[in-house]
C-alpha cells in the first residue's frame, strides 16, 4: 500500500496556494496533537483536507500499520471481515488495514464531509470495497453489532472527554477487536492509558503492546509508553513539511484489545535497544515483573543475535 498511497497523494496540492497550504498545516499540527478538544470537525474545507492528507496521511498510515502488524502477530489465525474506522477522515487507517489483511469491507465514519470526499477520491482505484459515511463522532455514536475490527487513530485528542469515552464505549460494545492509536506524546499516552482501562473494564483482553491486561506499570508524569515507525518521505511530503531528510520517525502510542482469546507477548521492547560491545541492553515491559532492563551478552548465543536484530516495539521472549 505504500506506493499506491504515494501515487494517490501525488499532485494533491496542485493549484493550492503555498501560503494557504502552509497556514492549514500549521493549524492542523496543533489540532492533531490534541491541544484543542472540540465538538466540531477539525477539517473544514478542501484546503484543510488536502493539507492534512499530504502532511499527515503517510505518517498516520505507517503508525497504524505498525500497530496493526504487532496486533496481527498475536492473532495469526484471525482476520477481519468487517472494519469500521471511527473518525477516519481521509482513510489512512483504512489503507493500513488493507496493508495488513485482505478480503474485508471497511466503513469510514467521519463528521467532515470534505475529508470523506477526498478519502473516497484517493481510495477509488485501490480500496473499492470501502464505504464513506458522515457521522458525528462522540456521544450517540453506534457501531454495527458484530463488527470484527474497529480502529480509532489520531482522533481521541480532538474530542472532549465525554465524547472520547463515548467513542471507546461504542467500539468496545460492538467489535471483536479494537485498536486505538494516538500521537506518541505524554498526553497521547495518557489518552491511550485511559481508553485501555475503559476497554478492560468492558471485558476486553489487551493483546498489544502490553503483555498483560493488568494496570500499566508506568508512573504517569515520569515516563510514557510509545513507539516509532519509519516514514519514507516523498517529494510532496518534504515540500509540505518543510523538511530535507528522505525519512522521519513517527512516534505513536497504541493499544489493541479483543473479546476473544488471544495470547499477548511475554514481553515487549519499549525503548530502542542499546548496542554495546558484546552486549545489548533491552528495556522491557513483562508479564510478571513489570518494567525491567535485560542485558543480553554474547554468552547468550542465539538470544544475543536476536537481540542485536531486535527493534523498538518488538515482542521478546
Amino acid at each position: 500500500m505504500h506506493e499506491e498511497l504515494r501515487a494517490a497523494l501525488a499532485g494533491l496540492l496542485d493549484g493550492l496556494p503555498p501560503k494557504q497550504a502552509a497556514q492549514a498545516v500549521e493549524r492542523l499540527i496543533a489540532n492533531y496533537r490534541g491541544r484543542t478538544p472540540t465538538d466540531a470537525p477539525v477539517l473544514r474545507d478542501r484546503a484543510d483536507v488536502a493539507a492534512y492528507a499530504a502532511y499527515r496521511m503517510p505518517a498516520t498510515f505507517e503508525a497504524v500499520r505498525a500497530a496493526l502488524t504487532a496486533f496481527a502477530a498475536r492473532v495469526p489465525d484471525w482476520s477481519p471481515a468487517t472494519h469500521v474506522d471511527i473518525g477516519g477522515g481521509t482513510g489512512a487507517a483504512t489503507w493500513a488495514t488493507a496493508a495488513t489483511w485482505e478480503g474485508h469491507h471497511s466503513t469510514v465514519l467521519d463528521w467532515a464531509q470534505p475529508a470523506l470526499d477526498l478519502g473516497r477520491e484517493l481510495a477509488a482505484k485501490t480500496l473499492p470495497d470501502t464505504e464513506w459515511r458522515r457521522q458525528t463522532i462522540g456521544e450517540g455514536l453506534t457501531v454495527p453489532a458484530g463488527t470484527d475490527l474497529v480502529t480509532v487513530s489520531y482522533v481521541l485528542g480532538e474530542l472532549r472527554p465525554e465524547d472520547r469515552r463515548a467513542v471507546v464505549a461504542a467500539a468496545a460494545t460492538a467489535a471483536q477487536a479494537v485498536v486505538l492509536i494516538e500521537p506518541g506524546t505524554p498526553d497521547g499516552y495518557l489518552r491511550i492509558r485511559e481508553a485501555r482501562t475503559q476497554l478492560t473494564e468492558a471485558g476486553l483482553r489487551i493483546v498489544a503492546p502490553c503483555p498483560h491486561s493488568d494496570t500499566c506499570p508506568i508512573v504517569p508524569g515520569q515516563d510514557w509508553c510509545h513507539f516509532a515507525a519509519r516514514v519514507n518521505r516523498s517529494s510532496l511530503h518534504r515540500q509540505v513539511k518543510g523538511g530535507s531528510l528522505p525519512y522521519e520517525d513517527e512516534k505513536f502510542s497504541y493499544v489493541a484489545a479483543t473479546t476473544f482469546d488471544a495470547t499477548p507477548a511475554s514481553a515487549r521492547i519499549i525503548r530502542k535497544p542499546q548496542l554495546r560491545k558484546g552486549q545489548v541492553l533491552l528495556d522491557l515491559c513483562t508479564t510478571q515483573d513489570g518494567l525491567q532492563r535485560t542485558t543480553v551478552t554474547k554468552r547468550h548465543g542465539t538470544h544475543y543475535r536476536q537481540a542485536r536484530d531486535a527493534s523498538w516495539g518488538d515482542d521478546w521472549s
